[in-house]
Parts: structure tokens; C-alpha cells; sequence
């Protein structure tokens, strides 16, 4: 394959150049080409999956209208030789926020997809009965899903690997569990057992269209590269970068592994921000969990990283229990921000809410909510939560409310619509205690008062949760300067403004962030398999083109300046821990003025100013910010 760096008109390698349409109204599929301009533009997975949404959902398409989209897409590595590289994104219109929503899975589909001659799927329409899609070669069929009703997102897995007569890995099964039929707000899409599409109501879309899950067999056909050799080289060499990142943290201990650390930052959730001190969190950390672990390593498309494993836990409340190895956030959620002490309960929940398809960052922010509005007597057993006996530290009932979440059943119901819009149903005080953004939607799984970086990009991000910062936040062969002072307004604001595009350029890619820990050596590994020839600081104009996408869609469906705000339970002054007294509450309206500000957005509106979109090459977005 020629270099393709100045053909404007010629394909990009890694891209198949076909996408598919699924009108689920009229049950047909549909083959359509991916043009070399809007694969060169958009890239592919975050990129392109704005890219359509834009073009194809207008103002006044709620999330649960047929005429919403619902986009998966692969990105040019995935499916190639690149380790981790079955990553998706999905993107639609989310019903936490009534924005945009962008949120990826690892596993093997976008490997899979790719391996099929496709980038992407594109799902349209509302089906007059629950369906399901299968792709495999020579194969794309709809078929009737009502023998998969009811099951969760592993038992539909596993019917369908009886079903289609696949071994276990052969195919890739991506779909919706109780919660998402149910129409959950915060319902996931999860699948390849444990790996989660988890934010802003992805599953809730899936649901309303009556599509319960795709299931994408392993494909023959080979990505197309243009330099295959190069690719090979830069691909093992960006793999043992982060093998060795930070000394092997993420194989010594998975993601967990630094949850003492943020407990130490007072970055933990804690009984929902009421401390920030766990005295447990030692034995709720990655190690402890590795060291009290029965099981075999589950990894991702061409993924080496000693990171998921699956089996059982040997000791504590639920030992035996089969499961997968939880990232943080799910130890977080069910741990600390429930007052749970076993580790093993936590391990147990998480996989509860992985099975019926929950967004476990909102979930564990809800169950924390509802357990301190019992303690303060703002909710009642018998009045408002169908008898329950909910307490700190206590797994079970927690796990019966969840199942009834996840149902809709009683109480369920209106906890189904997640923290705020709870808060808001109650009443009598309850909104002062929930932690949330104005926009609808609940933090990952973090104690943002200890962390400014995450509490700032969470409420002003375009995608419903962190848009430009990435944990560590690495500023490699960038001219950012990192943050000095996590408690500044002024630095952390100017940081979060100039990194942000790092990210999303990383999302439109289809590979693992896990397996890719440097810019630099990502870089090479893109442009040898696209023929491309970016720089560090192309790869970031690309992912700002990428933001301000998202953002001109979210101004054409509401976004204001007033929703870009954090509840005030979420920005409250610590009392406790490693961030006592930091008072962001404060700090506030300084870092958010100064972002927009560094962004080269309006102060007052947060919408970008024409000479930005000029800039960036993006003068058809200017009127939709007018």
C-alpha cells in the first residue's frame, strides 16, 4: 500500500470501508460505504460514531424516539495485530443527560466487526419485537430475541453460543441485561463476560429500540494495513511500554491496585462523601484481591496484560462465588461508597450489576444515597422502599434492591431513574445529599474533592463523564505542563483545557487506553497502520475537532451553561482525609470560567467562539452555535 499521508482520496489502512444499517422498523440491514474523506476526518470509533450522530439526529429527537441512532464503532486498530484491539464505542443520544454519550467496551467486537469487512453498525427505528442481530460470514440476519428475554447480559452469552454452535471466544455477544429491557436510565450495554459500554443510558437506547444484543461471530478477513511489518514492530513495543507502566501496576494488581493510593488522596467515595476515610481500604485494593483469587486469565483481543481473570474468591462472605475480576470502579461502588468491608461482597455485587447490565458508577452513587437518606430518616422502610432493611454493609438487600432496579419493581421504579432525578421524586431534603451533575448524570467512581482534574472535566465534558483527563492524565510529547497543584483552580483549569482532544483522539482509535501508555509510540503504531503521518500535536487537534463535534451536537439539543454545574453535595468542602478543607465549593466558578477560557469558548455561555472553530478547520459548526 502507497504512503497515504498526502492522498486526500485514498482510504486510509486499518478501515474496511463499509458500515452497516440496521432499520429495526422495517427489519432490514443495509450495506453502506465508509468514504475515504470521513475515515481520514473522523477516524473511527468516538470520531465517526459523532460524526453520524450529528448528521442524522436533529433537534427534538429524544433519546427513546425510534428516529435516535444508536452507532458501534470499531476504530482503524482494532482488529489488527495492535494488542487490546477489539475496543468499541458506543454513541447516541443518552437518556441521562438528553445529550450526547460516547462510552467504550474492550473484549473482542470491535476485533470481531472489523474481521467481517465492517467499521461500524448504525441502529435506527424501534422493532415491533424484541430482535436480535447476527453477524458472521456471509451471514447478516434479524432474528426473534424472545427466548433471550429476562436473561442477563452472561446467560444471553451463553444461550446464543449453544444456539449458533460457537466455542466460548469465537463469538462476541454485546448486548442488554434486565435493566437495559426495562428501559433503566442508567442501563449498560456489556458482553465477552464482564467488559461494559456503561455510561449515559447506552443500554436504555438498545432497549427502547427492542434490540436485546449483536453477536458478531470471529471473521476471516484481514484488516488492511499499509505497513505491515512497521506495524508488527511499533505494536510490541507500545504493548511493553505499558506492561512495564508505572512497575507492571496493572498486571501486579489490575485497576484496583491503586485504590490505598487514592484512599491516601482522599479520592476514594466513602459512604457517599459523608468521610473520606476507609479504614479498610487495604484489604479492598487490587493486591489483596489477586492474593485471595481462584481463577485464569481472561484476556481481551491479543491482549498479553496479566489484567481480568475470572473464577472465585477463597475466602470472605460470598467465597465461591464465580465471577470476573472487577475494575475499581466496581470495588469502589460496592465497596466504600456502601460501607462494605468484605471484599468479597463487593466482587460479588459488581458482577451483579456487570449481569443485569448497570452502569455501576451511578448504581453504587444510588444504593450510597438511599442508604444515607435511611440513616438520616429522610426515606422510610415500609413507606418507601417496599419493606426493605437497607444498612451499610450489608450485601444482600443491596443486592435485592438492585434486582429491583434493574426490574423496575416497586420502589425500583423510580430508582431506575438514577440519583438525581430520585433525589428530585423524593424530596424532603433529598437532593442536598446526592452527588451528581446538573446534567443528570452521577461521577465515575471517585472522590472528585480530592480530585479537581476529574470533579471539572466530569461537569463540563461533551461525552456524560470524563472527556479530556485520563487517571495519571499524561502529558507526553505535548507542550502541557502538568498539574503543580491539584487544589489550584487556575492550574487545574488551564490543564484540563489544554490536554483536552488527548483523550477522545485515543477513543476513536479501537485499542485498549491500558495497552497504549504513550503518545509517541501510539503515533507510530497508528501511522503505520493507516500510511498516515501524525504528530503528537496532530493527534490532538484531531481529538479537539472531536470535542467540539459533540459539543455543536449538544448545543442543538439543549446544553446550556447553567446544567455544567456539580450538585452541591458533589462539589462540598471535605470534612475528613487527604483533601480536608480543600474547599471546592470555592473554587468552582474560577475553574469553570477559566476552562471555558482556555478552550477559546464564551466565559459567560461556553460555546465555542467562531475564530475557535476557524481554527480547528470546523466552520460548517459555527451556526449551530449561534
Amino acid at each position: 500500500m502507497p504512503h497515504l499521508a498526502e492522498q486526500e482520496s485514498v482510504m486510509p489502512g486499518g478501515i474496511m470501508g463499509h458500515m452497516l444499517r440496521i432499520d429495526l422498523t422495517a427489519e432490514t440491514i443495509s450495506v453502506e460505504p465508509l468514504d475515504a474523506e470521513t475515515a481520514r476526518m473522523w477516524l473511527g470509533g468516538t470520531g465517526l460514531g459523532a460524526r453520524l450522530l450529528y448528521d442524522e439526529v436533529p433537534a427534538g429527537v429524544e433519546w427513546d424516539d425510534p428516529e435516535n441512532r444508536l452507532i458501534i464503532a470499531a476504530g482503524p486498530l482494532a482488529g489488527t495485530k495492535v494488542h487490546g484491539a477489539g475496543t468499541y464505542s458506543a454513541v447516541t443520544k443518552g437518556p441521562m443527560t438528553n445529550l450526547l454519550g460516547a462510552t467504550q467496551a474492550n473484549g473482542f467486537f470491535g476485533a470481531y466487526l472489523k474481521q467481517n469487512g465492517y467499521d461500524g453498525i448504525i441502529v435506527q427505528g424501534r422493532a415491533r419485537r424484541w430482535l436480535y442481530l447476527f453477524i458472521a460470514e456471509g451471514v447478516l440476519e434479524l432474528r426473534s430475541a424472545d427466548h433471550l428475554l429476562g436473561k442477563d447480559t452472561w446467560e444471553t452469552e451463553g444461550a446464543l453460543l449453544e444456539e449458533l454452535g460457537y466455542k466460548f471466544r469465537m463469538l462476541s455477544v454485546h448486548g442488554i441485561g434486565q435493566a437495559g429491557e426495562h428501559l433503566v436510565r442508567f442501563a449498560a450495554i456489556a458482553g465477552d463476560q464482564g467488559h461494559v459500554a456503561a455510561h449515559n443510558g447506552v443500554g436504555a437506547v438498545m432497549g427502547s429500540k427492542q434490540l436485546k444484543c449483536i453477536a458478531v461471530a470471529r471473521g476471516k478477513q484481514q484488516v488492511p494495513v499499509a505497513h505491515p511489518e512497521r506495524l508488527t514492530e511499533y505494536a510490541d513495543a507500545l504493548f511493553e511500554h505499558a506492561y512495564e507502566f508505572r512497575d507492571r501496576w496493572l498486571a501486579r494488581g489490575g485497576t484496583a491496585v491503586g485504590l490505598s493510593d487514592l484512599h491516601k488522596l482522599g479520592s476514594l467515595p466513602v459512604r457517599n462523601y459523608t468521610t473520606s476515610i476507609y479504614p479498610e481500604h487495604e484489604a479492598m485494593n487490587g493486591l489483596t484481591f489477586r492474593e485471595h483469587f481462584d481463577g485464569k486469565h481472561t484476556p481481551c483481543w491479543a491482549c498479553r496484560m496479566n489484567h481480568l481473570h475470572t473464577g472465585c474468591m477463597t475466602e470472605g462472605r460470598k467465597k465461591g462465588y464465580v465471577g470476573e475480576e472487577p475494575e475499581y470502579e466496581g470495588f469502589a461502588a460496592f465497596g466504600p461508597q456502601v460501607g462494605i468491608t468484605d471484599q468479597s461482597a463487593a466482587f460479588w455485587l459488581s458482577n451483579l450489576a456487570d449481569r443485569y447490565a448497570v452502569d455501576l458508577n451511578e448504581a453504587g452513587w444510588l444504593l450510597g444515597w438511599v442508604l444515607e437518606c435511611v440513616e438520616r430518616g429522610i426515606l422510610d422502610r415500609e413507606r418507601d422502599l417496599d419493606g426493605l432493611d437497607l444498612k451499610w454493609d450489608d450485601e444482600d438487600s443491596l443486592a435485592e434492591l438492585l434486582r429491583k432496579i434493574s426490574l423496575r419493581e416497586g420502589c425500583g421504579d423510580w430508582l431506575a431513574e438514577g440519583v438525581m432525578r430520585a433525589a428530585q421524586h423524593v424530596g424532603r431534603g433529598a437532593e442536598a445529599l446526592a452527588v451528581f451533575t446538573k446534567k443528570g448524570a452521577s461521577p465515575r467512581g471517585h472522590d472528585h474533592r480530592g480530585r479537581w482534574t476529574e470533579l471539572l472535566d466530569t461537569c463540563v465534558g461533551n461525552t456524560s463523564t470524563i472527556e479530556a483527563t485520563a487517571g495519571a492524565d499524561p502529558v507526553d510529547n505535548l507542550p502541557v505542563e502538568p498539574v503543580k497543584n491539584r487544589f489550584d483552580p487556575i492550574d487545574v483549569s488551564r490543564f484540563v483545557g489544554q490536554i483536552n482532544g488527548r483523550r477522545q483522539f485515543d477513543d476513536s482509535l479501537g485499542v485498549c487506553r491500558f495497552d497504549s501508555q504513550d503518545l509517541l509510540l501510539e503515533l507510530h503504531t497508528f501511522n503505520a497502520a493507516t500510511g498516515l503521518s501524525y504528530s503528537p500535536l496532530d493527534a490532538l487537534r484531531k481529538g479537539r475537532q472531536i470535542v467540539h463535534l459533540m459539543r455543536a451536537f449538544n448545543a442543538r439539543h439543549g446544553l446550556t451553561a447553567e446544567v455544567e454545574e456539580p450538585s452541591p453535595r458533589y462539589v462540598s468542602n471535605p470534612q475528613d482525609g487527604g483533601a480536608l478543607d480543600s474547599h471546592p465549593e470555592q473554587a468552582w466558578p474560577i475553574m469553570k470560567r477559566n476552562y471555558y477560557r482556555t478552550m477559546g469558548w464564551d466565559e459567560d455561555t461556553g460555546m465555542p467562539l467562531p475564530e475557535t472553530l476557524r481554527e480547528l478547520d470546523l466552520e460548517e459548526l459555527i451556526p449551530a452555535f449561534a
